[in-house]
């Protein structure tokens, strides 16, 4: 008994000297908590003003670009066909040479030309003959009526003949010129300056002209190529119709062309034309862009991307990507006011230029919007702005062309 009464005392014991540590213990951590809570800057402080960095928006005179996908074309492509038939007996050009029209390219065995050539000049000589004889006939059968020894009836088969004759000799001269040209034509040449694809048939083989004919070769011109490519009708509304009036002016319009895998270097060129209606099916209209090739690197067939510039400057407001926040598919930014409170404003977005958007609407000129520090502000805070410095700004936005892509809000 003297022992469990032992084992009992120290057991209270132990109940005892827990019971007065944890009251200690609770008591330390509540005084730590107040101490804490009236420290300057704890939860129960007032937090300061966020430190944010704001610019402040101006229009800005911007001429935009858009991009496009397009294809090369060549200003003059001539597919080559026998015009008269043969064989051929020469190929007078090596595949992928250049040449200037006029060049003899191909040359079907002339020998029946010539030929045809000798007799029709034959032909021509003797309805001369017939022609200088029947103007002697008609002329002494004339003055043999005069005199009463020949009928008016003999004059009168003179003067037929004699018609008959100059007849027969415009036919000869005609059937002479066509065999001048069926022999022209066997020498068959380049008709316009470009550059040659490959012979499509050999010497040796047999053409025939007219409907079927092969196809002998084909030139491309390198003295310029085209770009052609699809405006969306938006785009030609807002940036084309209505500031570029006619051709002429739409010739003035600057284009810039990339090769993909060659965005180093850059074409510039112009339009030629658009075409005369918008198509219902996709709502673009067909456009056409001119790029000098003086170095012949721009091929037919080759897919590039086409930059087209706006018909003039505009005034625009530009804001920085980073100062954009996103609320599902809301975009706004942050306003200071002058009493340096970020006032919440949702903004419509235009396209994109360089690291900066065009703000169609939503702001006005003068306000400032915070660029950097929008993650520690809430709508109505007070903040303490920074003014963005002049070298963080668009280099050189100020009355400058600035590339804008296609990029939609």
């Amino acid at each position: 008994m003297k022992i469990f009464s032992f084992f009992k005392w120290i057991l209270i014991v132990l109940i005892v000297v827990a019971s007065v540590g944890a009251g200690i213990y609770f008591y330390t951590n509540s005084s730590s908590q107040k101490q804490a809570g009236a420290a300057p800057g704890g939860p129960g402080a007032a937090r300061p003003p966020a430190q944010v960095v704001v610019e402040t928006i101006n229009e800005q005179k911007i001429r935009l670009w858009t991009e496009f996908s397009g294809r090369m074309t060549a200003v003059d492509y001539a597919q080559i066909r026998p015009e008269v038939s043969g064989r051929i007996v020469k190929v007078e050009f090596q595949d992928g040479q250049n040449v200037k029209a006029g060049d003899e390219i191909f040359l079907i065995d002339p020998a029946p030309y010539e030929a045809a050539v000798a007799r029709a000049k034959a032909a021509v000589d003797t309805a001369k003959s017939k022609v200088e004889f029947a103007k002697t006939d008609q002329a002494r059968v004339s003055g043999l009526v005069q005199q009463h020894a020949m009928a008016q009836s003999d004059l009168d088969n003179s003067n037929n003949g004699q018609r008959q004759a100059a007849a027969e000799l415009e036919s000869a001269e005609a059937q002479l010129k066509q065999a001048g040209v069926d022999l022209d034509r066997a020498h068959v040449k380049a008709p316009i300056s470009g550059r040659m694809s490959r012979a499509e048939v050999t010497v040796g083989n047999v053409v025939q002209a007219g409907i079927g004919a092969p196809l002998l070769t084909s030139i491309v011109s390198q003295e310029g190529i085209y770009a052609d490519f699809d405006v969306d009708e938006q785009t030609y509304l807002q940036s084309i119709r209505n500031a570029a009036k006619g051709n002429a002016q739409e010739g003035n319009i600057p284009v810039q062309l990339i090769v993909q895998g060659d965005e180093g270097h850059v074409y510039n060129g112009f339009i030629q034309s658009f075409d005369n209606q918008i198509a219902s099916s996709s709502a673009t209209i067909r456009a056409r862009a001119r790029f000098e090739n003086s170095d012949g690197a721009l091929l037919p067939g080759m897919f590039v991307t086409v930059k087209l510039a706006s018909s003039q400057d505009r005034d625009l407001l530009l804001v920085p990507d980073r100062a954009i926040g996103f609320d599902q598919d809301k975009k706004f930014v942050y306003v200071v006011g002058a009493d340096n409170k970020a006032e919440y404003r949702e903004v419509e977005l235009g396209k994109s230029v360089q690291s900066k958007r065009v703000v169609e609407n939503g702001l006005k000129s003068g306000e400032r919007v915070i660029v950097d520090g929008i993650q520690f502000v809430r709508p109505n805070d007070t903040v303490a702005p920074t003014e963005l410095g002049s070298s963080d700004k668009l280099a050189g936005a100020s009355g400058g062309e600035q590339m804008a892509k296609t990029t939609r809000p």
